[in-house]
């Protein structure tokens, strides 16, 4: 990035360490704390869209679309993170090649499932081999967002459950009386006001979701976690700027910038809490009232 920085082995003190920070691994390093704070502000609203369906679904009075929703939120909760993690984006990906092997090569008379290998039409193909680098490296993130709305739109599923449940019955009883349907009790009176019940559960949500995104690492997406170990290991006079073993430092970097996100989260959680707080019936909100 900068002049003096044509001929590393001629640089010391802090012209080489500024030359060693702006290398291109350490620009994709830095831009990777961007990708997972972008990674969770897609991924949260996708996750919660999700979890309102499996709610709604779970307190539905048709009982197949009630079994669907309980059952999607007691299956997702009762396997262990990682194996979905792994798990989802191989389906979905060989799920979607098998769709598209069906419609552009129906005339395939050989078997795809071939011993332990999984094999379609060179059409059928996601993405396909012409395709440029930066596809197949978006849809390998796009499977990973997949894989985290899925996870966790279950538990944000169980979460939107018992909010609904804590809105006073009586409420939707009154709502009933005066001639709503049942769907527009629910959209005016029980969705409105079961955020407040909501939040401290969905914020704890979010909090593990900002914990598990490191979990990309193990779907071979360039993450924070890749560039640390990546740039961090010790790097013999075979490279431009050779050092020791300084994972340690990159990994206390990450350290540092989790802590600050979570304390962001907080303080954001906090202001919001009080917003919703304003005139409900619970003990924050009789407090500001009082106050």
């Amino acid at each position: 990035m900068f002049s003096y920085c044509a001929d590393p082995k001629t640089l010391e003190g802090l012209q080489w360490l500024s030359c060693y920070l702006t290398t291109g691994k350490h620009l994709l390093f830095y831009e990777s704390f961007f990708f997972v704070i972008a990674l969770m502000l897609i991924t949260a609203p996708i996750a919660l869209s999700v979890g309102f369906a499996g709610a709604l679904a779970a307190r539905s009075h048709v009982a197949p679309v009630r079994w669907i929703g309980l059952g999607y939120t007691s299956i997702v909760r009762g396997v262990p993170d990682i194996a979905f993690f792994l798990f989802m984006p191989l389906a979905l990906d060989q799920g979607l090649e098998w769709l598209r092997h069906k419609v552009k090569c129906p005339d395939w008379s050989d078997p795809i499932r071939q011993g332990s290998d999984f094999v379609v039409c060179t059409q059928a193909k996601l993405p396909l081999s012409s395709a440029p680098q930066w596809v197949h490296e978006y849809y390998g993130v796009a499977l990973g967002m997949a894989a985290f709305a899925f996870v966790f739109g279950a538990f944000a599923a169980f979460v939107l459950r018992g909010a609904m449940d804590a809105v006073p019955r009586a409420q939707m009883e009154t709502a009933e009386a005066y001639g709503m349907t049942r769907r527009q009790a629910t959209w005016r009176i029980l969705v409105p006001q079961m955020w407040i019940y909501a939040l401290p559960g969905l914020s704890n949500l979010w909090m593990i979701l900002i914990k598990a995104t490191p979990l990309l690492f193990l779907l071979g997406i360039e993450d924070v976690v890749y560039w640390a170990r990546e740039l961090g290991g010790r790097k013999t006079s075979a490279y431009d700027y050779p050092h020791p073993d300084w994972r340690l430092w990159y990994f206390l970097a990450l350290l540092v910038f989790y802590l600050l996100l979570t304390k962001v989260s907080e303080i954001g959680f906090a202001r919001l809490s009080r917003r919703l707080s304003r005139g409900q019936a619970t003990a924050a909100g009789m407090a500001e009232a009082r106050a």
